[in-house]
C-alpha cells in the first residue's frame, strides 16, 4: 500500500551568483586544460561570488525570497527555516538566522543542519517529520554553499569542481494528491579523511582584507569518493523507491546530486531511466554541494521538464560519508 504523504513541495527557487567561472578562465591560473576537465566530471563552467562580497546569507535569502513567491505565501507566513550548508557565515549564529532577518520571516523558528551535499535532502526529511506533528505549516528549506571560500586554487584536483549557489522550497502539509512520497538517509563516519576541510566561514571571507585560512581549504581523495559515492547514490535511490512504494517505471524524472558526469550517468542506467528523464546542470553549475539538488530541481519546474502530477527520483551523496534519497510527487 502507498504511504500517505504528510508533506508537499509548494514552492522552489534558486540563485546563482553573475560571476562565470569557465575552463578556459582556469587554464589561464592552473595546470588544466577544459579537455581534461570535460573528460573527468562534464563542467564547463560555474558561477562563483566573486568579488560581489556576497555571503552565505545573502545566496541563501536571494534564493529563499523566490520559493516563498513561487509558493504564493510571505515571509511572514513562514515558521520554520532549516539551511544546509557547509559554507556557513560562521560558526555561530547559525547562517538560518541571518536569513530570517534578510527576508523578514519574523515568525519562524531557524536553524542550520550540515550534512555535506546530501544537506538538502536531509532538511527536507526535518521539515516534513516537523510539518507531520501539526505545528509547522510553510517550512523554507535551503541548500546553499559559498564553496569556492575553501578552494585551493593550486589543486586542480578540487578546484576545478565546485561552484556557488542556493536552491530554496516551501514545503506544506499535502492534501494527498502530491508530496514526499518516500525518502531515505544515512552516514557512516569511517571514511571522513577521504572528504573533509577543517576551517570556513564565509562573512570574514567576504572582506577584501581577510587572508583565506588555508586550513579551511578542502581536501579529497578523488578516486575513492567517486567509488563510493555511485554504490550509495544507487542504495539511496532504490531504498527511497522502496520506501515510496514505487518501481523505475514510476518514475517520470531523476534530479542527482550534481557532482561528475559518469556518477550521474551510471545512477541512470541502473534505474534504467533514459537521458531525457534525467535533469543534469552540471556542465553550467558545477558541484554546489547542498544546493545542488534544490538548484537543478527549480531549473527544471521553469523550463517545463518537471510538471504537475510528475513523480521526481532525487539521490545525493557528501562528506561524513552522508547519502539519501527521496521520492517527491509534484
Amino acid at each position: 500500500m502507498q504511504k500517505q504523504p504528510f508533506s508537499k513541495i509548494a514552492g522552489t527557487g534558486h540563485y546563482l551568483p553573475e560571476t562565470i567561472l569557465t575552463n578556459q578562465d582556469l587554464e589561464k591560473i592552473m595546470d588544466t586544460t577544459d579537455e581534461w576537465i570535460m573528460q573527468r566530471v562534464g563542467i564547463r563552467e560555474r558561477h562563483i561570488v566573486g568579488q560581489s562580497g556576497e555571503s552565505t546569507s545573502d545566496l541563501a535569502s536571494k534564493a529563499a525570497l523566490r520559493a516563498i513567491e513561487d509558493a504564493g505565501i510571505t515571509p511572514a507566513d513562514i515558521d520554520l527555516i532549516i539551511i544546509g550548508t557547509v559554507t556557513p557565515d560562521m560558526k555561530f549564529p547559525s547562517t538560518a538566522i541571518f536569513v530570517q532577518q534578510k527576508i523578514g520571516a519574523v515568525n519562524a523558528a531557524a536553524f542550520d543542519m550540515q550534512a555535506a551535499c546530501t544537506g538538502f535532502l536531509y532538511g527536507m526529511n526535518i521539515a516534513d517529520s516537523m510539518i507531520r506533528t501539526g505545528k509547522f505549516k510553510n517550512a523554507l528549506v535551503v541548500g546553499v554553499e559559498f564553496l569556492t571560500s575553501l578552494i585551493n586554487w593550486n589543486d586542480r584536483g578540487t578546484a576545478v569542481l565546485f561552484g556557488d549557489g542556493a536552491g530554496a522550497v516551501v514545503m506544506q502539509p499535502s492534501d494527498g494528491t502530491s508530496g514526499l512520497l518516500g525518502s531515505y538517509i544515512k552516514s557512516s563516519g569511517d571514511l571522513a579523511e577521504l572528504l573533509w576541510s577543517v576551517g570556513g566561514g564565509t562573512y570574514a571571507f567576504s572582506s577584501k582584507e581577510n587572508i583565506p585560512d588555508r586550513n579551511a581549504y578542502i581536501r579529497m581523495e578523488g578516486n575513492q569518493v567517486f567509488r563510493h559515492a555511485v554504490r550509495a547514490m544507487i542504495d539511496s535511490a532504490e531504498k527511497a523507491m522502496a520506501d515510496a512504494g514505487i518501481t523505475e517505471d514510476d518514475i517520470d524524472l531523476l534530479i542527482p546530486h550534481q557532482a561528475n558526469m559518469r556518477i550521474i550517468e551510471a545512477i541512470a542506467t541502473r534505474v534504467k531511466l533514459p537521458q531525457e528523464k534525467v535533469y543534469v546542470n552540471l556542465p553550467y553549475t558545477g558541484n554546489t554541494s547542498a544546493a545542488s539538488i534544490p538548484i537543478a530541481m527549480d531549473q527544471a519546474r521553469k523550463k517545463g521538464v518537471l510538471k504537475a502530477g510528475d513523480t521526481v527520483l532525487m539521490a545525493a551523496f557528501g562528506a561524513g560519508f552522508t547519502w539519501g534519497g527521496a521520492v517527491v510527487k509534484f
